[in-house]
């Protein structure tokens, strides 16, 4: 077979969003204003929350969530050790204690079984991750929850009103994925997406938090207390600014930079209006995946199932008896054939920063066995049936 170029995972750009994003430019408006509004509302819309607040990031998001909770120093928050950095990193910026916990046994959820184990007085939030796009078993995390409610020491107004520790999801591989019929957004106190350039819906950079009431506390409360914090505290933002007269301005906190853009939005509001043809198309692609790897030692994680509809944003695959020497040949011979794969994710303790406050990967064994054998390969929507066939069979050559 000949040589093709397999990319991982560029972004999915029509000329559609080329227009949209240049009528922006042309308009004058191109930071915070009337694009980055229209897609906060069809955020909620699609989501089925009160609210959507957009930022920069999904590390944003995640961060900002745990400020306007209240949590903070002395406090802890418990997360996936089989995650990206920022799951765990934004408690750390906040002062609060990252926990990490294990996986479960050939799953890349975080376990219910370890998190009833790791809370404490001190627990006043949980990060689940949806790796792949493809939902945590949240009934399983909130039941878990409730059966601590008794350990749980309120901090602040909608810690009380809550009565229990927050959940907030790390959904940003999981924009458009189900859980049991209903929207991921809606199983979270705060769902937190990433709208980064690999992701199946993309703004560039940029993220966003869906929410509904929370605590007692109103959604549209909650929302103008995430624009405080993330444009420097300052009460109107440029657009409200604009209406006569209206020039005045408080700084009601030292708040933080981390707002959305309108050209950004303008992005967003097109590949939303596109993501039901994407993620069918992403459908297709991973069933040509699976078809070639049926019956092999390659066992790709499952995209949708009785309880639950994935977003399809990563192809992870683990392979039967692989170590990482194995697994890394695998990606180094790829890669001589042209084809671009990944791994997600490398554990957190195995990392420097988290090995530096005390983690040992020797204490995540399912992580780890997990992470020695898995390979991450390309899904997009820019792939090509033919890129598919020779990414599946260079993989089951190789092996």
């Amino acid at each position: 077979m000949s040589q093709m170029k397999v990319p991982f995972s560029p972004p999915d750009i029509s000329e559609a969003e080329i227009e949209l994003v240049g009528d922006v430019l042309r308009s004058g408006w191109i930071t915070t204003g009337p694009k980055t509004k229209e897609f906060e509302t069809q955020i909620a819309d699609h989501c089925g929350t009160g609210r959507a607040a957009c930022l920069a990031s999904a590390t944003a998001a995640m961060e900002l969530v745990l400020r306007v909770l209240g949590v903070g120093p002395g406090d802890e928050v418990i997360t996936s050790a089989y995650t990206y950095t920022a799951s765990a990193s934004v408690a750390e910026h906040v002062g609060a204690h990252p926990v990490l916990i294990d996986i479960d046994p050939g799953d890349v959820g975080m376990s219910a079984a370890q998190l009833e184990r790791a809370i404490t007085e001190r627990t006043k939030a949980i990060i689940p991750v949806d790796i792949g796009g493809i939902p945590a078993d949240y009934d399983a995390l909130r039941r878990v929850i409730d059966s601590k409610r008794d350990l749980f020491r309120p901090s602040g107004a909608i810690q009380s009103g809550l009565g229990r520790i927050a959940v907030i999801g790390d959904c940003a591989h999981s924009f458009g994925a189900k859980y049991k019929g209903r929207n991921v957004a809606q199983l979270s106190d705060f769902a937190c997406f990433s709208f980064h350039a690999v992701k199946n819906l993309t703004t560039a950079e940029g993220g966003a938090i869906a929410f509904s009431d929370v605590g007692g506390v109103a959604a549209d409360d909650l929302y103008n207390e995430f624009q405080l914090y993330s444009l420097h505290g300052q009460n109107k933002d440029a657009l409200a600014k604009t209406r006569i007269g209206a020039w005045e301005y408080d700084i009601k906190i030292p708040g933080y930079k981390c707002n959305m853009t309108d050209i950004a939005a303008a992005m967003g509001l097109v590949q939303l209006e596109r993501l039901p043809g994407l993620t069918a198309r992403r459908e297709e692609l991973v069933a040509r995946y699976d078809s070639h790897f049926a019956g092999t030692k390659v066992k790709p994680l499952n995209h949708a199932g009785e309880h639950y509809y994935g977003s399809h944003h990563l192809y992870i695959v683990t392979v039967d008896g692989f170590d990482e020497s194995s697994r890394n040949s695998v990606i180094e011979q790829l890669a001589e054939r042209g084809i671009s794969a990944n791994v997600h994710y490398k554990p957190l303790p195995m990392m420097t920063a988290y090995k530096n406050m005390g983690y040992d990967i020797a204490d995540f064994p399912n992580a780890y066995e997990f992470y020695k054998k898995e390979i991450t390969l390309p899904l997009h929507t820019l792939l090509t049936d033919e890129q598919v066939d020779y990414t599946a069979e260079a993989v089951l050559d190789i092996i």
